[in-house]
């Protein structure tokens, strides 16, 4: 009998995870080297964030599995393409996760140009390089999978976060547009949305206002990173490839509500 878990399972793929140095980008990084994937985790290159993402690939190695850190700040001119240079030096890249992002909550009428720019730089600029560099050589090879990570802003955007709903909203356009570019060359392009995730960014928000928050997901309760890594892996094996520009909320319900 055919083993049902063969079709999850990534031997002989190589991931990119952007942003996987922790919570959500650590999960996922794990989670599909795991599965067999070789792993490259990209982090912003503070010594912090360098430290992080070495902690994911020792143990990644740890578990008899293959990753390697690469450090770029994407607020920098040319970021995508200097990561995906730098990353297919050291395999082809048939997943691409992109799970690297900031958001500068501010009131609309204060968001000055530097905190616009850092946001587009950072949440579409590279990722419109990565999209570039790396997707046309997917198609070539005739697989790849494309996950964005993008947010419940997308659709009911919180008014302190104009400009990071609106670079979710447009990611999540990206993607369908490129599912219906690529769909016929064996590469599925889909976004996975989180809801309420507790991670470091929000858990300040989260100790004033998770209790009310978790009273109206009918889950009861605000997600974890490891809630997400499920569909993150069906989304990046063949266990999901007739998956193609779909936009997949992993909220407990909320949207449903």
């Amino acid at each position: 009998m055919k083993d049902p878990f063969d079709a999850f399972r990534l031997a002989g793929r190589t991931a990119l995870v952007t942003g996987g140095r922790r919570e959500i980008g650590r999960a996922i990084a794990l989670t599909l080297a795991g599965a067999g994937a070789r792993v490259a985790v990209h982090h912003a290159g503070t010594p912090e964030e360098a430290t992080d993402a070495n902690a994911v690939v020792a143990e990644i190695l740890a578990g008899g599995g293959q990753a390697k850190a690469f450090g770029q700040d994407f607020a920098q001119d040319d970021a995508g393409l200097q990561l995906a240079l730098a990353v297919t030096g050291w395999a082809d890249i048939d997943i691409l996760v992109l799970n690297a992002s900031i958001e500068l909550p501010e009131d609309y009428r204060t968001i000055t140009r530097e905190h616009f720019d850092r946001q587009i730089a950072v949440n579409l600029r590279t990722t419109l390089e990565l999209f570039q560099a790396l997707v046309p050589p997917m198609a070539e090879r005739g697989w790849g999978r494309v996950v964005t990570i993008g947010s419940v802003q997308q659709e009911r955007p919180h008014p302190q976060m104009l400009v990071y709903a609106g670079t979710k909203a447009a990611q999540l356009n990206w993607a369908l547009n490129l599912a219906r570019e690529f769909g016929g060359h064996g590469v599925t392009v889909n976004n996975l949305a989180p809801g309420a995730i507790l991670t470091a960014r929000n858990r300040a928000q989260m100790a004033v206002e998770g209790e009310a928050l978790a009273a109206r997901i009918p889950a009861g309760r605000v997600g974890t990173p490891d809630d997400l890594v499920g569909a993150a892996l069906l989304l990046c094996s063949d266990a999901g490839r007739y998956i193609n520009g779909t936009n997949l909320f992993v909220d407990g319900g909320r949207m449903a509500v």
